[in-house]
């Protein structure tokens, strides 16, 4: 929620004065200087700022406040910047606009037209995060598991509603990481056997050896190594759900016991004589070209079709629409809660890779590979190269607050390394003020770096940041 912060950056007593009664409306921090409101900036992340551009050293001209107003916008670029000028500052007020301020006002003030200019920086304040927060909520469907706003994607979700409520085998074909898990637990879940026992298996990750025996069970002493009777996967599914993962890497001899099991729900244990019976529901997925197996002889066509009553094709991500940024702004949100990152979010560079990528992985790539951004990050903001993408072309070369965000990041870390880690001397090589140092270390994610010479990090002290 924005909160109701402004920050008033005036170094004439009595307007300040004027301010604080006239606008006792919002929670005020007032500032002297420019090193005092870029701390503050950074420490209390106001959602507005009021700054005149006449500061000092430069109370006569536009220089210290413009620099001002670039500062805030490095530190904070969803804040909106409201600039105070004299009548003669016309050309500075929209230079400041042109350079990301939101509005400006002329001296001497009109406290009601400047509180309807600060009505409107709050409310696209709150408009913007707004969007923020819907961007990175997940579109309603169906189904818990599944987010999407892809019409597609919504049109596989409803159909999975309707057959939960059935008894028939259902094949659930798409590329890998695409959730096909996510549906077949939507299936058992939405249904009637949800009370019971849900059971998957992933027919590529266990040995053909063994794999009869996970599905069938075996009775005691039926091979070397069996010493006691274990109950296989399609008996512990009963009354319940079998989920048949990647069935198209299923063994021919076992393709042929699983087609028996489908046509008359028997089984028998490896070792046993005695037939079960067993009440179990069959979903099936595969990444597979299962026609193309049946063509080559390697997947039963009287399987196939016994498994084949429905078939649900799940799409692959690059043609769901805008799923990426939606999954995207999830599952960031959910990792830096996770591990306790300061990231905002994504850079345009960075959603526009994330929107241009083709995902052949899909949503499991997009999941892991945000979640080593926000592990690895050491920005407030996560770019294409943290996600390992490559940038749109065009896109981060022509960003130019991008690119002064990169190149003052650097710049940080070459005076820091030049100095030993000491703050103080990295400022002075930086030509900016040990606050505002700080403060641009703190936007950035650097931590301070400890001086070798005592053996202990850096700090301000406090009189350096106190609001005016």
């Amino acid at each position: 929620m924005i909160s109701d912060k402004l920050l008033i950056v005036e170094d004439d007593e009595g307007l300040a004065r004027q301010y604080r009664w006239a606008l006792s409306e919002y929670q005020l921090f007032f500032a002297a200087t420019r090193q005092k409101a870029a701390a503050i900036v950074a420490r209390e992340h106001p959602p507005v700022a009021l700054i005149d551009l006449g500061l000092p050293p430069d109370p006569d001209g536009s220089s210290e406040g413009l620099a001002l107003l670039e500062e805030i916008l490095a530190l904070a670029p969803d804040a909106k910047v409201v600039i105070a000028t004299g009548r003669e500052g016309m050309n500075d007020a929209l230079r400041a606009v042109s350079l990301g301020a939101f509005d400006f006002y002329r001296k001497p003030v009109d406290i009601e037209v400047l509180r309807i200019i600060l009505a409107r920086a709050y409310n696209l304040a709150r408009l913007e995060e707004e969007n923020r927060r819907l961007q990175g909520r997940p579109m309603p469907s169906p189904i818990a598991r599944i987010m999407t706003g892809d019409d597609t994607m919504l049109r596989v979700c409803r159909s999975i509603e309707k057959l939960a409520t059935t008894d028939v085998t259902v094949l659930i074909l798409g590329e890998s990481g695409t959730g096909k898990e996510a549906l077949a637990h939507a299936l058992h879940e939405l249904g009637p056997r949800n009370g019971n026992p849900f059971i998957p298996i992933n027919c590529a990750a266990i040995p053909e050896t063994l794999l009869e025996s996970e599905l069938f069970g075996h009775e005691r002493g039926a091979f070397t190594g069996a010493v006691r009777q274990t109950i296989g996967k399609i008996e512990s599914a009963n009354r319940g759900t079998l989920f048949l993962d990647e069935i198209g890497d299923l063994p021919q001899p076992l393709q042929v016991k699983l087609l028996r099991f489908l046509q008359d729900q028997v089984i028998e244990r490896i070792g046993g004589r005695q037939p079960i019976r067993v009440d179990v529901r069959i979903v099936c997925a595969t990444n597979a070209d299962l026609e193309t197996k049946m063509a080559n002889g390697e997947f039963r066509e009287d399987l196939f079709y016994r498994l084949n009553e429905v078939t649900i094709r799940v799409p692959p991500l690059r043609d769901r629409g805008g799923d990426p940024m939606l999954l995207a702004n999830y599952f960031l949100s959910i990792f830096v809660t996770e591990f306790r990152r300061r990231i905002r979010g994504f850079s345009p560079a960075a959603m526009t890779a994330i929107t241009a990528h083709n995902w052949p992985g899909n949503v499991r790539e997009l999941e892991n590979r945000v979640k080593r951004a926000v592990v690895m990050s050491e920005q407030p903001v996560i770019e294409p190269a943290d996600l390992e993408l490559a940038p749109a072309a065009g896109q981060a070369d022509l960003d130019l607050r991008l690119a002064r965000t990169r190149v003052e990041r650097q710049m940080i870390q070459l005076a820091l390394a030049r100095c030993n880690g000491t703050v103080a001397a990295a400022a002075k090589l930086l030509g900016i003020s040990r606050p505002t140092l700080y403060a641009l270390m703190d936007a950035h994610g650097i931590s301070a770096i400890a001086d070798p010479r005592s053996g202990e990090a850096e700090l301000a002290s406090p009189g350096e940041t106190n609001d005016a």
